[in-house]
């Protein structure tokens, strides 16, 4: 169980390239260091320096091997040492090093990334499965202006948060029927919930944790049965979306009439046509029927209640009313 932040991957290969680049660049600066004054080095040997001493004195000094045979004997040449090769034989060693640097600096940088992350998390929306279904909400919530550092992902699959990482959201490996998991992925301080687990039986049980875990979050679940509908709505969600029923009844619907599958298809995809969506009735429509109103209204949700326009108890619409309308775009001139 742990909390991954999205983050850029980088090929192991690629990574250990770009180092052997930087010491080899380091390695070659102090070469031409002292090959530019080999006047001023003196080596034990035979007294005068070549550049392929020069290429020794490079290699074993970079390296803190330091053997002596080669020194520096000339002002020039012992500045050059001072102000240059030894800073260069520090980024040589911390670029060999950086590895086992990165290692243990990465669970201390992870963690206070994740702390960061934590104290800005609220009012955010926990999606539990990051399959299909779980894949096409995230769509539609980003379509609805969404932000991906708002959605948070939970899957017990690794694979599948690492996939949803590339795609740029924070993901929790683990259990959601476990609730120190759900807890991980913040759903205390959640807004929304969208169950989309491949079982009916964890779905139910998923449900019924996160409403424990907070009272006022609205929770959308998916089933594939029918009968376990009621089962999960016992659990506490508010909305239960029966995918089997729902694809039947498309099916249906696409063979008797093509052109309402065909809006109904148009009413599902944000921004591609017509939407649906829902809103707070504004103050100049309080006290006016549905019909009144600059939009076309098909529903009223009134004290959580769900009614249709043509519903007779729907007189006027009240102050903290929500209407469902549907938008109708603007012809582009």
């Amino acid at each position: 169980m742990e909390v991954r932040l999205p983050h850029a991957n980088v090929s192991p290969v690629k990574a250990v390239m770009r180092r052997v680049v930087w010491a080899g660049a380091a390695l070659l600066a102090v070469f031409l260091l002292v090959a530019v004054d080999l006047g001023g080095y003196r080596d034990s040997y035979d007294g005068s320096v070549n550049l392929l001493d020069a290429l020794y004195y490079a290699t074993v000094t970079v390296s803190t091997t330091g053997y002596g045979d080669i020194t520096p004997v000339s002002p020039l040449a012992r500045a050059v040492n001072i102000f240059a090769v030894t800073p260069l034989r520090i980024v040589f060693l911390v670029i060999l090093v950086g590895t086992t640097l990165e290692v243990l600096t990465q669970r201390t940088r992870d963690h206070i990334m994740i702390g960061r992350w934590r104290s800005r998390l609220h009012d955010h929306t926990v999606i539990v499965g990051y399959g299909t279904k779980g894949r096409a909400a995230t769509r539609t919530l980003l379509e609805n202006e969404r932000s991906k550092e708002s959605i948070v992902i939970v899957d017990p699959r690794p694979e599948a948060i690492e996939e949803a990482n590339a795609d740029g959201f924070t993901g929790v490996v683990g259990d959601a029927t476990r609730s120190d998991v759900l807890q991980r992925a913040g759903l205390r301080t959640a807004k929304e919930v969208i169950i989309a687990t491949q079982r009916d039986d964890t779905t139910a049980l998923v449900t019924l944790t996160s409403r424990q875990l907070n009272a006022t979050a609205t929770i959308v679940a998916a089933v594939r049965e029918a009968e376990n509908d009621p089962l999960v709505r016992q659990s506490g969600a508010n909305v239960v979306i029966t995918s089997s029923d729902a694809a039947g009844r498309m099916l249906g619907v696409a063979t008797q009439s093509p052109a309402v599958s065909a809006l109904i298809e148009d009413f599902l995809v944000y921004g591609s046509g017509l939407d649906l969506y829902e809103r707070d009735v504004e103050a100049d429509e309080v006290g006016r029927g549905v019909r009144e109103c600059g939009e076309v209204v098909v529903a009223v949700v009134r004290d959580g209640e769900v009614m249709t326009y043509a519903d007779p108890r729907i007189t006027s619409l009240r102050r903290g009313d929500r209407v469902v309308v549907i938008h109708v775009p603007q012809p582009q001139v």
